[in-house]
């Protein structure tokens, strides 16, 4: 016949003095009881086999999970280095481009007219000062002068030399008063007369057509 040994939790832990156990030492016994019973309860579920299959499940869930995530992010940087790449190799090949075309108009600039004086004129309508916009048209209007005096018109300006001239032979009358309208304001408000680098082109390319009429440039 076996002999039970008595349990550690059957002997109160807090007695009283008097021989007893206090009511408040035995309910902290209890609640010390029903905790070391609850752990050691949950120890063998923890620890079961069922828990570690589940526990390696969830493990194996989120490393799979997060090796997503950073082969996402591998993706992604190279998508966006590559993308950077072409938006670079794009702007470059843009602005080797746009100088080539620059350098083409310019070069088609001088070939096309052998006059130094309208060279001079573009050259300064194709920087990027408004002083130099203002001169560019005020030598082409010199040069409209010229040309007035070539084709014959009398006066001792450009004005006179309008007003004598006959609109059949000089279809483009209208378009030489209104550039040369626009030269005598910069002549007369200087620095006060403001201009943009749109309609100082407009402007310069009046006097162009207007030479090209007649074979000027």
């Amino acid at each position: 016949m076996e002999i039970l040994q008595p349990s550690i939790f059957d002997t109160p832990v807090f007695k009283d003095p008097s021989g007893g156990s206090s009511p408040i030492m035995a309910g902290v016994e209890k609640t010390g009881i029903v905790i070391v019973n609850f752990f050691r309860d949950l120890f063998p579920i923890i620890f079961s086999q069922t828990s570690w299959e589940i526990f390696k499940f969830i493990v194996s869930l989120l490393s799979a999970f997060f090796i997503i995530i950073i082969i996402y992010a591998l993706i992604r940087t190279l998508e966006i280095r590559k993308k950077e790449h072409e938006y670079w190799h794009h702007a470059i090949h843009e602005y080797a481009e746009r100088q080539k075309i620059r350098e083409a108009e310019s070069n088609k600039q001088r070939s096309i007219s052998a006059n130094s004086k309208w060279i001079r004129v573009l050259d300064l309508l194709s920087s990027g000062d408004s002083t130099n916009w203002k001169m560019a048209i005020i030598e082409a209007d010199t040069m409209l002068d010229e040309l007035l005096s070539q084709l014959g018109f009398q006066g001792g300006n450009i004005g006179e030399k309008l007003k004598s001239a006959d609109p059949k032979s000089f279809r483009k009358m209208s378009l030489a008063w209104e550039a040369h309208t626009v030269r005598n304001k910069i002549a007369h408000e200087g620095g006060d007369f403001t201009i943009s680098s749109q309609e100082a082109n407009r402007i310069v390319s009046i006097y162009e057509d207007i030479f090209r009429d007649f074979d000027f440039i």
